[in-house]
Protein backbone atom coordinates (compact mmCIF):
# COMPACT_ATOMS: atom_id res chain seq x y z
CA UNK A 1 0.00 0.00 0.00
CA UNK A 2 1.36 3.24 -0.84
CA UNK A 3 0.87 5.89 1.82
CA UNK A 4 0.41 9.57 0.60
CA UNK A 5 1.19 12.39 2.82
CA UNK A 6 -0.12 15.91 1.88
CA UNK A 7 1.02 19.60 2.73
CA UNK A 8 -0.69 22.25 2.50
CA UNK A 9 0.65 25.91 2.50
CA UNK A 10 -1.76 28.80 2.40
CA UNK A 11 -1.63 32.41 1.70
CA UNK A 12 -1.16 33.62 5.13
CA UNK A 13 1.64 30.68 5.26
CA UNK A 14 -0.26 28.47 7.42
CA UNK A 15 0.63 24.58 7.47
CA UNK A 16 -0.29 21.41 7.96
CA UNK A 17 0.07 17.97 7.49
CA UNK A 18 -2.32 14.97 7.11
CA UNK A 19 -1.38 11.44 6.28
CA UNK A 20 -3.45 9.59 4.95
CA UNK A 21 -3.69 5.80 3.05
CA UNK A 22 -5.01 4.86 0.11
CA UNK A 23 -5.14 1.85 -1.90
CA UNK A 24 -5.13 3.25 -5.52
CA UNK A 25 -4.06 6.53 -6.77
CA UNK A 26 -7.64 8.01 -7.85
CA UNK A 27 -8.51 7.97 -4.12
CA UNK A 28 -6.59 11.74 -3.86
CA UNK A 29 -8.77 12.98 -5.95
CA UNK A 30 -11.68 12.39 -3.38
CA UNK A 31 -9.62 14.75 -0.94
CA UNK A 32 -8.43 17.57 -2.80
CA UNK A 33 -11.79 18.15 -4.89
CA UNK A 34 -13.86 18.84 -2.21
CA UNK A 35 -11.36 20.71 -0.07
CA UNK A 36 -11.22 23.06 -3.29
CA UNK A 37 -14.69 23.58 -3.31
CA UNK A 38 -14.88 24.24 0.25
CA UNK A 39 -12.26 26.91 0.23
CA UNK A 40 -9.07 25.27 1.45
CA UNK A 41 -7.83 26.64 -2.15
CA UNK A 42 -9.17 28.04 -5.45
CA UNK A 43 -6.43 26.98 -7.51
CA UNK A 44 -4.09 24.07 -7.38
CA UNK A 45 -0.27 24.36 -8.46
CA UNK A 46 1.16 20.56 -7.44
CA UNK A 47 4.09 19.27 -7.59
CA UNK A 48 4.27 15.48 -7.38
CA UNK A 49 7.10 13.15 -6.07
CA UNK A 50 6.37 9.54 -5.43
CA UNK A 51 8.85 7.58 -3.18
CA UNK A 52 8.43 4.30 -3.33
CA UNK A 53 9.95 3.87 0.27
CA UNK A 54 7.90 6.43 1.85
CA UNK A 55 4.76 8.90 0.50
CA UNK A 56 3.55 11.09 -2.15
CA UNK A 57 4.15 14.24 -1.50
CA UNK A 58 1.61 16.69 -2.66
CA UNK A 59 2.34 20.53 -2.44
CA UNK A 60 -0.37 22.64 -2.61
CA UNK A 61 -0.85 26.37 -2.65
CA UNK A 62 -3.88 28.96 -2.41
CA UNK A 63 -3.81 31.59 -4.89
CA UNK A 64 -7.30 32.84 -3.98
CA UNK A 65 -7.22 36.31 -2.50
CA UNK A 66 -9.58 35.83 0.25
CA UNK A 67 -8.83 32.68 1.28
CA UNK A 68 -11.89 31.03 3.96
CA UNK A 69 -11.21 30.68 7.59
CA UNK A 70 -10.79 26.56 8.35
CA UNK A 71 -13.29 25.68 11.26
CA UNK A 72 -13.29 22.14 12.30
CA UNK A 73 -16.77 21.43 13.82
CA UNK A 74 -18.32 17.84 14.94
CA UNK A 75 -15.44 15.89 13.17
CA UNK A 76 -15.89 18.49 9.90
CA UNK A 77 -13.31 20.71 8.39
CA UNK A 78 -15.14 23.46 6.63
CA UNK A 79 -18.68 20.77 6.22
CA UNK A 80 -16.52 17.60 5.04
CA UNK A 81 -15.95 15.14 7.13
CA UNK A 82 -12.11 14.42 8.75
CA UNK A 83 -12.02 12.69 11.56
CA UNK A 84 -14.00 9.32 10.48
CA UNK A 85 -12.90 6.28 11.85
CA UNK A 86 -10.77 4.12 9.55
CA UNK A 87 -12.55 1.14 7.66
CA UNK A 88 -11.32 -1.80 5.84
CA UNK A 89 -10.16 -1.39 2.35
CA UNK A 90 -11.28 2.32 2.53
CA UNK A 91 -9.48 6.03 3.16
CA UNK A 92 -8.32 6.50 6.89
CA UNK A 93 -7.14 9.64 8.23
CA UNK A 94 -5.09 9.77 11.36
CA UNK A 95 -7.33 11.88 13.65
CA UNK A 96 -4.27 13.45 15.52
CA UNK A 97 -2.82 14.82 12.82
CA UNK A 98 -6.24 15.95 11.23
CA UNK A 99 -6.16 20.25 12.17
CA UNK A 100 -2.98 21.95 13.75
CA UNK A 101 -3.24 24.23 16.20
CA UNK A 102 -2.59 26.98 13.37
CA UNK A 103 -6.00 26.67 11.81
CA UNK A 104 -8.29 29.08 13.42
CA UNK A 105 -10.94 27.62 15.43
CA UNK A 106 -13.91 29.59 16.58
CA UNK A 107 -14.29 28.70 20.64
CA UNK A 108 -17.99 30.65 21.44
CA UNK A 109 -19.18 28.30 18.46
CA UNK A 110 -17.60 25.11 19.25
CA UNK A 111 -18.64 25.49 22.99
CA UNK A 112 -22.23 25.66 21.59
CA UNK A 113 -22.43 22.38 20.54
CA UNK A 114 -21.60 20.86 23.77
CA UNK A 115 -22.51 21.18 26.87
CA UNK A 116 -20.25 20.11 29.81
CA UNK A 117 -20.98 19.95 33.62
CA UNK A 118 -19.62 22.70 36.35
CA UNK A 119 -19.94 22.80 40.07
CA UNK A 120 -19.25 19.51 40.90
CA UNK A 121 -21.39 18.33 38.27
CA UNK A 122 -24.65 19.40 39.93
CA UNK A 123 -24.88 22.25 37.18
CA UNK A 124 -25.32 21.69 33.38
CA UNK A 125 -24.14 24.11 30.89
CA UNK A 126 -24.87 24.91 27.62
CA UNK A 127 -24.30 27.85 25.24
CA UNK A 128 -26.31 28.74 22.78
CA UNK A 129 -26.27 31.38 19.67
CA UNK A 130 -29.70 32.89 19.15
CA UNK A 131 -30.49 32.42 15.46
CA UNK A 132 -32.37 34.70 12.96
CA UNK A 133 -35.61 31.99 13.40
CA UNK A 134 -35.62 32.28 16.91
CA UNK A 135 -36.45 35.93 17.05
CA UNK A 136 -39.44 38.24 17.00
CA UNK A 137 -40.71 41.27 14.56
CA UNK A 138 -38.73 43.16 17.42
CA UNK A 139 -35.64 41.18 16.54
CA UNK A 140 -35.17 39.91 19.89
CA UNK A 141 -35.87 36.35 21.55
CA UNK A 142 -39.02 35.48 22.15
CA UNK A 143 -40.50 33.45 25.44
CA UNK A 144 -41.05 30.38 23.12
CA UNK A 145 -38.06 30.68 22.17
CA UNK A 146 -36.32 30.14 25.31
CA UNK A 147 -38.66 28.01 26.48
CA UNK A 148 -37.31 25.69 23.46
CA UNK A 149 -34.00 26.92 24.76
CA UNK A 150 -34.56 25.45 28.61
CA UNK A 151 -36.45 22.32 27.46
CA UNK A 152 -33.39 21.50 25.00
CA UNK A 153 -30.69 22.00 27.80
CA UNK A 154 -32.54 20.12 30.09
CA UNK A 155 -32.79 17.22 27.63
CA UNK A 156 -29.14 17.23 26.91
CA UNK A 157 -28.45 17.27 31.15
CA UNK A 158 -30.11 14.00 30.99
CA UNK A 159 -28.42 12.48 28.37
CA UNK A 160 -25.06 13.71 29.45
CA UNK A 161 -25.04 12.62 33.01
CA UNK A 162 -25.76 9.24 31.72
CA UNK A 163 -28.96 8.64 32.90
CA UNK A 164 -30.85 8.71 29.31
CA UNK A 165 -32.92 5.37 28.62
CA UNK A 166 -34.80 5.11 25.62
CA UNK A 167 -37.91 7.36 26.22
CA UNK A 168 -37.71 11.40 25.69
CA UNK A 169 -35.33 12.96 28.56
CA UNK A 170 -36.33 9.28 30.81
CA UNK A 171 -33.88 7.84 32.64
CA UNK A 172 -33.34 3.87 32.21
CA UNK A 173 -34.83 2.75 34.86
CA UNK A 174 -38.12 4.91 34.03
CA UNK A 175 -37.75 3.43 30.48
CA UNK A 176 -38.15 -0.40 31.72
CA UNK A 177 -41.25 0.99 33.38
CA UNK A 178 -42.78 2.94 30.46
CA UNK A 179 -42.39 6.34 32.47
CA UNK A 180 -41.89 9.75 31.25
CA UNK A 181 -41.66 12.96 33.04
CA UNK A 182 -44.13 15.81 32.55
CA UNK A 183 -44.12 19.27 33.74
CA UNK A 184 -46.94 20.36 35.61
CA UNK A 185 -45.79 24.00 36.24
CA UNK A 186 -43.00 26.67 35.10
CA UNK A 187 -42.71 30.36 35.90
CA UNK A 188 -40.03 32.26 33.88
CA UNK A 189 -39.07 35.67 34.85
CA UNK A 190 -37.21 37.96 31.85
CA UNK A 191 -35.31 40.89 32.52
CA UNK A 192 -33.83 41.16 29.05
CA UNK A 193 -34.22 39.36 25.67
CA UNK A 194 -31.08 38.34 23.72
CA UNK A 195 -30.75 39.55 20.31
CA UNK A 196 -30.51 38.01 16.95
CA UNK A 197 -26.82 36.32 16.96
CA UNK A 198 -25.83 36.87 20.45
CA UNK A 199 -24.87 33.87 23.23
CA UNK A 200 -26.56 32.96 25.50
CA UNK A 201 -25.23 30.71 28.13
CA UNK A 202 -27.70 28.71 30.18
CA UNK A 203 -27.42 26.85 33.64
CA UNK A 204 -30.12 24.12 34.95
CA UNK A 205 -30.01 21.37 38.07
CA UNK A 206 -32.90 19.28 39.84
CA UNK A 207 -33.78 18.97 43.25
CA UNK A 208 -36.68 17.20 45.01
CA UNK A 209 -40.25 18.77 44.95
CA UNK A 210 -42.51 17.12 47.99
CA UNK A 211 -42.42 12.93 47.48
CA UNK A 212 -43.69 12.48 43.95
CA UNK A 213 -42.00 15.62 42.36
CA UNK A 214 -38.60 17.33 40.79
CA UNK A 215 -38.16 20.50 40.85
CA UNK A 216 -35.85 21.49 37.81
CA UNK A 217 -34.25 25.42 37.83
CA UNK A 218 -32.56 27.82 35.14
CA UNK A 219 -30.40 30.38 34.33
CA UNK A 220 -29.62 32.50 31.37
CA UNK A 221 -26.75 34.63 31.13
CA UNK A 222 -25.75 36.55 28.39
CA UNK A 223 -21.85 34.78 27.49
CA UNK A 224 -19.90 37.50 27.24
CA UNK A 225 -20.91 40.02 30.49
CA UNK A 226 -22.28 36.96 32.72
CA UNK A 227 -25.38 39.18 33.24
CA UNK A 228 -28.43 36.83 34.43
CA UNK A 229 -31.23 37.83 31.50
CA UNK A 230 -33.62 34.86 32.77
CA UNK A 231 -34.11 32.73 35.62
CA UNK A 232 -36.60 29.97 35.70
CA UNK A 233 -38.05 27.43 37.62
CA UNK A 234 -40.55 24.31 37.20
CA UNK A 235 -41.72 21.22 38.70
CA UNK A 236 -42.12 17.52 37.38
CA UNK A 237 -43.99 14.57 37.85
CA UNK A 238 -44.26 10.74 36.10
CA UNK A 239 -46.75 9.81 34.21
CA UNK A 240 -47.11 6.55 32.48
CA UNK A 241 -46.22 6.21 29.01
CA UNK A 242 -49.25 3.86 27.71
CA UNK A 243 -51.76 4.69 30.60
CA UNK A 244 -51.21 8.57 30.75
CA UNK A 245 -52.11 8.21 34.38
CA UNK A 246 -49.64 9.32 37.19
CA UNK A 247 -47.13 7.63 38.81
CA UNK A 248 -45.49 8.34 41.82
CA UNK A 249 -41.48 7.98 41.73
CA UNK A 250 -40.33 4.61 42.11
CA UNK A 251 -37.36 3.70 44.60
CA UNK A 252 -35.14 2.96 41.56
CA UNK A 253 -35.67 6.03 39.77
CA UNK A 254 -35.27 8.12 42.65
CA UNK A 255 -31.90 6.23 43.10
CA UNK A 256 -30.83 7.41 40.06
CA UNK A 257 -31.67 11.08 40.18
CA UNK A 258 -30.54 11.49 43.85
CA UNK A 259 -27.30 12.58 43.18
CA UNK A 260 -27.65 14.83 41.29
CA UNK A 261 -30.25 16.51 43.53
CA UNK A 262 -28.79 20.45 44.38
CA UNK A 263 -30.43 22.32 46.98
CA UNK A 264 -30.23 25.53 44.64
CA UNK A 265 -33.02 28.24 43.98
CA UNK A 266 -32.93 29.56 40.46
CA UNK A 267 -35.89 32.57 41.52
CA UNK A 268 -36.19 32.94 45.45
CA UNK A 269 -38.95 31.99 47.08
CA UNK A 270 -40.15 35.41 48.35
CA UNK A 271 -39.84 36.27 44.27
CA UNK A 272 -41.33 33.14 43.07
CA UNK A 273 -45.28 33.63 41.76
CA UNK A 274 -46.83 30.78 43.84
CA UNK A 275 -50.77 32.55 43.57
CA UNK A 276 -53.52 31.04 42.74
CA UNK A 277 -54.33 31.35 38.72
CA UNK A 278 -58.01 32.33 38.70
CA UNK A 279 -59.89 29.88 35.95
CA UNK A 280 -61.66 31.95 32.87
CA UNK A 281 -65.44 31.32 31.55
CA UNK A 282 -67.24 32.63 28.87
CA UNK A 283 -68.73 35.15 31.24
CA UNK A 284 -64.81 36.60 32.89
CA UNK A 285 -62.82 36.25 29.28
CA UNK A 286 -62.36 39.62 27.43
CA UNK A 287 -60.98 37.53 24.89
CA UNK A 288 -61.75 34.56 22.94
CA UNK A 289 -60.40 33.28 20.53
CA UNK A 290 -61.62 29.62 19.30
CA UNK A 291 -60.38 27.23 16.47
CA UNK A 292 -56.93 26.91 17.60
CA UNK A 293 -55.97 23.33 15.66
CA UNK A 294 -52.69 21.54 16.96
CA UNK A 295 -50.41 20.08 13.64
CA UNK A 296 -49.07 16.98 13.49
CA UNK A 297 -45.20 18.78 14.07
CA UNK A 298 -46.56 20.22 17.37
CA UNK A 299 -46.02 16.94 18.89
CA UNK A 300 -43.21 15.47 20.17
CA UNK A 301 -41.60 12.29 20.94
CA UNK A 302 -44.51 11.34 24.08
CA UNK A 303 -46.65 11.56 21.68
CA UNK A 304 -48.55 14.55 22.93
CA UNK A 305 -48.39 18.59 22.17
CA UNK A 306 -44.80 19.91 23.02
CA UNK A 307 -45.80 22.16 25.98
CA UNK A 308 -43.80 25.20 24.62
CA UNK A 309 -46.53 25.10 22.15
CA UNK A 310 -49.30 26.14 24.62
CA UNK A 311 -47.59 29.53 24.73
CA UNK A 312 -48.28 30.91 21.04
CA UNK A 313 -52.18 29.64 21.30
CA UNK A 314 -52.08 31.03 24.86
CA UNK A 315 -50.75 34.77 23.27
CA UNK A 316 -53.82 34.90 20.40
CA UNK A 317 -55.65 35.82 22.56
CA UNK A 318 -53.84 39.06 23.82
CA UNK A 319 -54.43 42.10 22.28
CA UNK A 320 -52.01 43.19 19.25
CA UNK A 321 -51.22 46.62 20.48
CA UNK A 322 -49.82 44.92 23.39
CA UNK A 323 -47.98 42.70 21.79
CA UNK A 324 -46.41 45.25 19.34
CA UNK A 325 -45.52 47.90 22.58
CA UNK A 326 -44.58 45.58 25.67
CA UNK A 327 -42.57 42.71 26.43
CA UNK A 328 -43.33 40.14 28.32
CA UNK A 329 -41.78 39.80 31.30
CA UNK A 330 -43.21 36.74 33.61
CA UNK A 331 -45.12 34.05 32.66
CA UNK A 332 -46.19 30.82 34.77
CA UNK A 333 -48.11 28.20 33.66
CA UNK A 334 -49.95 25.33 35.35
CA UNK A 335 -50.28 22.36 33.35
CA UNK A 336 -53.93 20.50 33.84
CA UNK A 337 -54.20 17.81 31.06
CA UNK A 338 -52.24 16.46 27.78
CA UNK A 339 -53.46 17.74 24.14
CA UNK A 340 -53.62 15.44 21.61
CA UNK A 341 -53.27 16.36 17.75
CA UNK A 342 -57.08 15.43 17.08
CA UNK A 343 -58.02 18.62 19.30
CA UNK A 344 -59.38 21.73 18.99
CA UNK A 345 -58.79 24.14 21.15
CA UNK A 346 -59.89 27.80 22.30
CA UNK A 347 -57.64 30.87 24.04
CA UNK A 348 -59.41 33.09 26.66
CA UNK A 349 -57.92 36.50 28.76
CA UNK A 350 -58.85 38.73 30.54
CA UNK A 351 -56.79 42.10 31.80
CA UNK A 352 -56.22 44.35 34.32
CA UNK A 353 -53.98 47.45 34.39
CA UNK A 354 -50.78 47.20 36.84
CA UNK A 355 -48.85 50.32 37.90
CA UNK A 356 -45.48 50.23 40.20
CA UNK A 357 -43.76 52.68 41.04
CA UNK A 358 -40.23 52.85 40.92
CA UNK A 359 -37.54 52.37 43.95
CA UNK A 360 -37.56 55.97 45.25
CA UNK A 361 -41.28 55.66 46.03
CA UNK A 362 -41.36 59.07 43.54
CA UNK A 363 -45.05 59.70 42.50
CA UNK A 364 -44.11 61.76 39.35
CA UNK A 365 -46.23 60.03 36.76
CA UNK A 366 -42.79 60.33 34.37
CA UNK A 367 -40.64 58.19 36.94
CA UNK A 368 -43.35 55.23 37.11
CA UNK A 369 -43.34 52.16 35.09
CA UNK A 370 -46.91 51.10 33.53
CA UNK A 371 -47.30 47.52 32.76
CA UNK A 372 -50.05 44.51 32.52
CA UNK A 373 -50.75 41.50 33.70
CA UNK A 374 -53.25 38.99 32.17
CA UNK A 375 -55.01 35.65 33.27
CA UNK A 376 -55.35 33.13 30.67
CA UNK A 377 -57.17 29.54 30.15
CA UNK A 378 -56.81 27.48 26.77
CA UNK A 379 -59.16 24.97 27.07
CA UNK A 380 -60.91 21.93 24.86
CA UNK A 381 -63.61 23.95 22.50
CA UNK A 382 -65.81 20.90 22.77
CA UNK A 383 -66.50 19.93 26.44
CA UNK A 384 -64.64 23.19 27.93
CA UNK A 385 -61.99 21.17 29.86
CA UNK A 386 -59.17 22.90 31.13
CA UNK A 387 -55.29 22.45 29.46
CA UNK A 388 -53.81 25.54 30.73
CA UNK A 389 -53.92 28.15 33.07
CA UNK A 390 -51.60 30.78 32.71
CA UNK A 391 -50.69 34.12 33.85
CA UNK A 392 -48.21 36.82 32.47
CA UNK A 393 -46.86 40.38 33.05
CA UNK A 394 -45.84 43.14 30.54
CA UNK A 395 -43.71 46.25 30.61
CA UNK A 396 -43.99 48.86 28.14
CA UNK A 397 -40.76 48.46 25.61
CA UNK A 398 -40.57 52.47 25.48
CA UNK A 399 -40.15 52.60 29.03
CA UNK A 400 -36.50 52.16 30.51
CA UNK A 401 -36.05 49.73 33.32
CA UNK A 402 -34.45 51.31 36.16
Amino acid sequence: MITWHLAMTSMAAATSNVRLSFPLKEEIKKIIVPMAKVGFCSSWNSMITLKRQSSLVIIASAASSNPRKVEKINGKVNGIYVNEAPQTGKASVDPQLILKENFPVDSPLHACLHGRFVQDRFVYRQIFVIRSYEIGPDKTATMETLMNLLQETALNHVTSSGLAGNGFGATREMSLRKLIWVVTRIHVQVQRYSCWGDVVEIDTWVDAAGKNGMRRDWIIRDYHTQEIITRATSTWVIMNRETRRLSKIPQQVRQEVLPFYLNRFAIAKENDDIQKIDKLTDETAERIRSGLAPRWNDMDANQHVNNVKYIGWILESVPIHVLEHYNLTSMTLEYRRECRQSSLLESLTSTKANVTEDSNNNNNSKNRKTGLEYTHLLRMQADKAEIVRARSQWKSKHINPK
